[in-house]
């Protein structure tokens, strides 16, 4: 799995020319899903993705979290963040989870982003969209398997 995290003070999301999801200050967050990804390792990643303190408390560190700050979730799934671009010019999406698969793990983080998160909004799995934001920071962090191995796991 891999999570683009962007915190913001709006955010937008339309398919074929209607918006679909709209939220004020909190996360855009674009959800890339694997062919290894199961329930348990989405349910890490949300953890950690609603627990982040990257918002500004009263003397301007970053200190706050989603709910501290009342954050809403704008989740739109992104396929091609598993793009592999090693060989040649046209990237490979095989690393990419299976559709079907992808869908409901997808449903599944909505359903399990929405028990702590009171306002959580979506594009539409896999549908061409266009996504608007204001991206405050900026500040962007990237959630992928190495957020998560133990620094004497890796090689």
């Amino acid at each position: 799995m891999k999570l683009v995290i962007q915190k913001v003070s709006s955010a937008s999301v339309e398919a074929d020319g209607t918006c679909v999801g709209k939220i004020g200050k909190g996360f855009l967050v674009l959800a890339g899903i694997g062919q290894e990804d199961t329930r348990e390792i989405a349910d890490q990643y949300i953890k950690k993705m609603v627990n982040l303190r990257i918002f500004e408390d009263s003397d301007g560190k970053t200190n706050l979290s989603l709910a501290d700050v009342k954050g809403e979730v704008l989740l739109v799934s992104q396929f091609t963040l598993y793009a592999n671009c090693r060989k040649g010019n046209r990237p490979s999406f095989v690393e990419a989870g299976d559709p079907q698969m992808a869908q409901e793990l997808y449903e599944y983080m909505i359903k399990k982003i929405q028990e702590t998160v009171p306002v959580v909004q979506t594009g539409v799995f896999g549908a061409k969209m266009s996504v608007s934001l204001v991206n405050e920071g900026p500040f962007t962090i990237i959630l992928d398997e190495n957020t998560f191995k133990h620094k004497k796991d890796r090689i």
